[in-house]
């Protein structure tokens, strides 16, 4: 008969004969590797802001460790700041100069993420949305050359609406920025006089005009001030019920703004976006949004990351 203190040792010996097998294949099995939190820091354009802010959230849904900051401070700054190497990627509306591009932030990637268009908005009381606007005329108003509301050239493409004998209040971005680039193009391609007095560029000296910051600012203090004119990327014209205008284009249409009219722009442009392209049922100006990375950011983990959420 087996003792029970012999039946005991043999119980411990299982265990522990077991327990070191477990341990073994423990030690053999490749154990998944927890995931490191990574921050990522971004900077640019306001104008694609609300796509980027939704992007991050659905991000980090399914990779939680990764921590997304984007602040919306303009293009001229977000490319700054890429050249400067503070952020480890940036979003833009204009594109890279070539001394940007091969001598400042040699080996950026451009990355194309989305297409808007930029819209003239403004507030006059009790007159909605569809205002007829043609390059010329928005080209005098932001020249200082057309100065009332009820002027005879807006008059002119505005049979039937009772336009106010009020000044125009203008207003344009103070900082440097990518909606203000293609603004200024399509001035520019609309307009000699601008074009050779002004030109085009993320920052340009106003002849008149008021400034505000970012696209939210310019649409704040549109819809603050009555008889005031600004222009916006057309999400930013939606989201806060701002009245804006049809604009002639060369096909001696005066379109409206919407997904639509702005993916015929897109197609008719494709491949050179150019703000002066016509074609029917064409809306103008329209503007391509980039995302620039750096090609090697610091860090492994932070590579990694800007790496994945960037593509």
């Amino acid at each position: 008969m087996v003792s029970k203190s012999k039946i005991i040792i043999a119980v411990i010996v299982a265990i522990i004969i077991v327990s070191a097998s477990i341990i073994a294949y423990q030690a053999l099995t490749p154990q998944p590797q927890e995931e490191k939190e990574v921050s990522l820091n971004g900077a640019g354009a306001t104008f694609p802001f609300p796509l980027i802010d939704k992007w991050i959230a659905e991000y980090n849904k399914i990779k939680p460790k990764v921590m997304i900051n984007y602040q919306a401070v303009g293009s001229g700054r977000g490319i700054r700041s890429h050249i400067e190497k503070t952020v480890h990627f940036a979003a833009t509306d204009a594109p890279l100069t070539d001394k940007q591009f091969y001598e400042e932030a040699p080996g950026t990637l451009h990355i194309p993420i989305t297409i808007g268009g930029v819209v003239p908005i403004y507030n006059l009381p009790d007159i909605p949305s569809g205002l007829h606007f043609t390059g010329e005329i928005l080209a005098k108003i932001y020249l200082g050359e057309i100065t009332k509301w009820n002027d005879p050239m807006i008059r002119a493409v505005n049979p039937g609406i009772n336009l106010p004998d009020k000044e125009i209040f203008v207003v344009h971005r103070a900082d440097a920025s990518g909606t203000t680039f293609v603004w200024t193009s399509y001035l520019s391609a609309v307009s000699q006089e601008w074009k050779e007095n002004v030109g085009k560029g993320t920052s340009v000296s106003w002849p008149v005009g008021n400034g505000a910051r970012g696209n939210d600012g310019v649409a704040a203090l549109v819809q603050q001030t009555p008889y005031s004119i600004g222009y916006v990327e057309f999400t930013f014209a939606k989201k806060n019920n701002l009245p804006y205008g049809r604009v002639l284009n060369a096909a001696g249409e005066f379109v409206e703004p919407s997904v639509e009219s702005f993916g015929k722009a897109a197609a008719a442009a494709a491949g050179t976006i150019d703000a002066g392209a016509a074609a029917s049922g064409l809306a103008l100006p329209v503007l391509a949004g980039d995302a620039v990375c750096c090609a090697v950011a610091w860090g492994a983990g932070s590579a990694g990351g800007n790496r994945a959420f960037c593509t």
